[in-house]
């Protein structure tokens, strides 16, 4: 399952709030175009998940919907928020590192 990281969960919340979504919005991820080595991902702010959606919600709120064949690609990947040299900040898709062993 998709995870996300402090980071972004705190950028989600903040886009929701700014796109005047209430408690239930998050950002939707949906396949704009699949290729033969991935696919090509649809950023929205959506104000509920649609019908199928997997829903990944983090402590904070923030809550993000993955539509089902999205749900597949990022199913081993963490979502995280990067600083570009603009200062902008960009949502990443990275993979998750290796699974730890609780206690370890």
């Amino acid at each position: 399952m998709l995870a996300l990281t402090d980071a972004a969960a705190e950028a989600i919340s903040a886009l929701t709030a700014q796109e005047g979504q209430t408690d239930s919005g998050g950002l939707r991820f949906a396949v704009q175009a699949q290729q033969d080595s991935g696919a090509q991902l649809a950023l929205s702010v959506a104000p509920a998940p649609e019908d199928g959606d997997q829903v990944v919600g983090a402590d904070g709120g923030a809550k993000v919907f993955l539509e089902p064949q999205a749900a597949i690609f990022l199913d081993d990947k963490v979502l995280d928020v990067q600083q570009d040299e603009q200062g902008q900040l960009n949502f990443a898709v990275l993979p998750q590192p290796d699974a730890q062993q609780p206690g370890l």
